[in-house]
């Protein structure tokens, strides 16, 4: 077919193309019934170019079946531990260390049991399963004494019900927690068996330390001829473009940032061309700018007292000459309390609430890769130059527009936060 028909029809597959893998940036798993369906009936239809195109370019698979489409991703870094799993309740509190672990235990207990379980008998499971030896020899205790420790389980069970793995017949988790009933949970066995994303499977892992432990986790085969090694790089930069905010060129090693220089055209011209991101170039790094805005999980800036502090916080950073120590922001927000304070939420003038200020607005700096904690202080990257006040835009006659250098004419305050759920 040919004509304007046929570009019409071309342009609607493209844009359905890039939607569903978009969705899948953003929601890894996705279920049939769950509350991103159509996004999942579009992934459905176009499965064959997405595999083709996350296997050959991030070297990712995907699965689909009548029940779920599930991307299995690696990230490109190991080692960045700024996005944890959330609670699926209103409050988003970040997974802690005991709940990933009891995540864990969960989805095994799950793998072995029957089609229904209800929360009292799951964890039951699960406290035999703690009392592994090497599990108390990590500290990692569970007995269901605690009420914390009730209220972590359901924790666990709300982000596997929003996953899609368990379906809530009846009851619900509150009445467990206080002790006051049970629920019952249909489990979905395929759904669960898409949960793993790691390459090998953790009980063929001989490392014992945890850094060690994920690299054999997610390690490639032998990486013999150039072919592969380029490959190996390619996949890494691509998995850095679709996941990070920033991609800046001092982390990479000689051989990747050789690669990069080469190929840099090619690797964002196929990202941009799946998923409509577009390359922002400068000399320290790359991002790749969201123009809908959706392809995040932090945002700056953001509206309410805590998204207020963290943009002067980032001001201030970025008008930084070197480390600026913790308490040193603390005392600076005791200064912005009383010039913005009257547009602040009362618990935020509250003497004393300072560091807890300043350390969310740095978990959101350090997510979005504008700065880096180090044993000095706070150092800003040079993405956060974009948050600094600069100096007024004059229009001379016959002239182009200034600029502060800090903020170039195309910079946008979203320019640095695309960011996807791992």
């Amino acid at each position: 077919m040919t004509g304007p028909l046929a570009e019409v029809l071309d342009g609607q597959h493209q844009a359905d193309l890039q939607r569903a893998a978009r969705a899948l940036l953003k929601e890894p798993l996705l279920t049939a019934d769950g509350p991103h369906s159509d996004a999942f009936r579009l992934v459905r239809r176009h499965t064959a170019e997405l595999r083709q195109w996350f296997e050959r370019n991030a070297g990712w698979s995907l699965r689909t079946d009548p029940d779920a489409a599930r991307l299995r991703k690696t990230p490109g870094t190991l080692t960045d531990a700024t996005h944890p799993a959330r609670e699926a309740t209103r409050t988003a509190l970040p997974f802690t260390r005991r709940r990933y672990v009891l995540l864990c235990l969960t989805l095994a207990a799950l793998e072995r049991g029957e089609s229904q379980v209800a929360l009292g008998r799951l964890a039951e499971q699960v406290v035999l399963a703690a009392a592994d030896p090497e599990l108390l020899a990590a500290g990692i205790t569970f007995t269901l004494e605690l009420r914390d420790e009730r209220l972590d389980l359901a924790a666990v069970v709300r982000l596997l019900l929003r996953l899609g793995v368990l379906r809530r017949v009846a009851g619900d988790e509150e009445a467990y927690v206080s002790g006051s009933g049970d629920v019952l949970y249909d489990v979905r066995r395929r759904v669960l068996a898409g949960m793993p994303a790691s390459l090998r499977g953790p009980s063929l892992v001989e490392a014992e330390d945890f850094e060690e432990r994920l690299v054999e986790m997610t390690a490639q085969s032998a990486l013999d001829s150039d072919e592969l090694r380029f490959r190996a790089i390619r996949w890494k930069l691509t998995r850095r473009l679709l996941d990070d905010p920033v991609l800046y060129y001092d982390d990479l090693t000689d051989d990747e940032l050789a690669y990069l220089t080469r190929q840099r055209g090619f690797i964002t011209a196929r990202i941009n061309e799946l998923t409509g991101l577009v390359p922002e170039v400068r000399a320290e790094g790359i991002a790749m700018v969201d123009p809908l805005d959706d392809l995040t999980d932090v945002r700056m800036p953001e509206q309410g007292t805590h998204g207020h502090i963290t943009l002067l916080l980032a001001g201030h950073l970025a008008r930084a000459a070197g480390p600026v120590e913790p308490a040193e922001l603390a005392a600076r927000v005791r200064e912005l309390a009383v010039e913005h304070g009257g547009f602040w939420s009362k618990s935020a003038r509250e003497p004393g609430t300072e560091p807890e200020l300043v350390e969310q607005a740095l978990t959101k700096l350090v997510a979005l890769g504008l700065a880096v904690r180090t044993e000095r202080g706070v150092v800003p990257r040079p993405a956060l130059a974009r948050y600094a006040v600069g100096e007024p835009v004059v229009k001379e006659p016959g002239s182009a527009r200034r600029h502060h250098p800090a903020a170039p004419p195309e910079a946008t305050v979203q320019d640095y936060v695309k960011k996807d759920e791992r």
